[in-house]
């Protein structure tokens, strides 16, 4: 008989200020959401926070690669970009952009890049309901 691995859980508490926001609470962080019908600009809607998940898996995932393929990095930058179609609402597509600063090979860059999308959590959440697609490049000389 084989044992089942333990599964990861996450909790995140969200909590209504008033008609212009939420507070979501996880571990000792806290985020103001934007959940006010007229939007506001000092904090994530729903849709803005599921791009920002993205981003964050992907760079998570950056970071716990590296180690393993000894892949030398100095900075890393995600743009995320979604398309919201309207019926039914949902995601229609999201496309992203990493930009790695590496001496390393292009060769090894598409080793990275690989590895982003076959082992982040949020990538392979999102992937299935929606058409993502994304490069991942060298950042370049200003």
């Amino acid at each position: 008989m084989t044992e089942t691995a333990k599964k990861m859980q996450f909790n995140v508490r969200t909590v209504r200020s008033d008609a212009h926001g939420s507070v979501a609470h996880c571990k000792e962080a806290v985020i103001t959401l934007d959940t006010d019908m007229a939007g506001r600009a000092d904090a994530f809607n729903p849709a803005e926070l599921l791009l920002a998940a993205l981003s964050a898996c992907i760079i998570k995932g950056i970071e716990r690669i590296t180690p393993i393929l000894k892949f030398e990095l100095r900075g890393v930058e995600v743009r995320v970009e979604g398309v919201r179609q309207d019926v039914p609402p949902k995601m229609e597509s999201i496309t992203y952009e990493i930009i790695v600063d590496s001496d390393e090979s292009e060769k090894r860059l598409e080793l990275l890049h690989e590895n982003v999308k076959k082992y982040g959590t949020v990538f392979n959440t999102i992937a299935p309901g929606t058409q993502l697609s994304g490069e991942l490049h060298r950042k370049r000389l200003p």
